[in-house]
């Protein structure tokens, strides 16, 4: 079982910058691929990036190739979303999956709660 929290969301502003955080207990968590999705209102939940156990992989998706990062540190349970560049498209609520021995831009069962992100022009 694998429980995982969310943090780091907000208000920001076009063309600003935004570092989620979501940690995860348990003490496999290097066996996980863990991954960020969100959900617009009125949207489908869409992948937005994911990494490796080991995070040596990582893989995005086109709308936020470039402008986000995902990384981990696993000494810490921690992965992380570092957005830049953020645009009025990224509002949504972010969600940190975790995907045990997953392939990248997969959906595993572990879900957190959610942190929202919300642009202002």
């Amino acid at each position: 079982q694998v429980q995982l929290v969310e943090s780091g969301g907000g208000l920001v502003q076009a063309g600003g910058s935004l570092r989620l955080s979501c940690a995860a207990s348990g003490r496999t968590f290097s066996s996980y691929t863990m991954g960020w999705f969100r959900q617009a209102p009125g949207k489908e939940r869409e992948f937005v990036a994911a990494i490796s156990g080991t995070g040596k992989s990582t893989y995005y998706a086109d709308s936020v190739k470039g402008r986000f990062t995902i990384s981990r540190d696993n000494a810490k349970n921690t992965v992380y979303l570092q957005m830049n560049s953020l645009e009025p498209e990224d509002t949504a609520m972010y969600y940190c999956n975790a995907n045990r021995f997953g392939k990248l831009g997969g959906e595993g069962d572990y879900w957190g709660q959610g942190t929202q992100v919300t642009l202002s022009s």
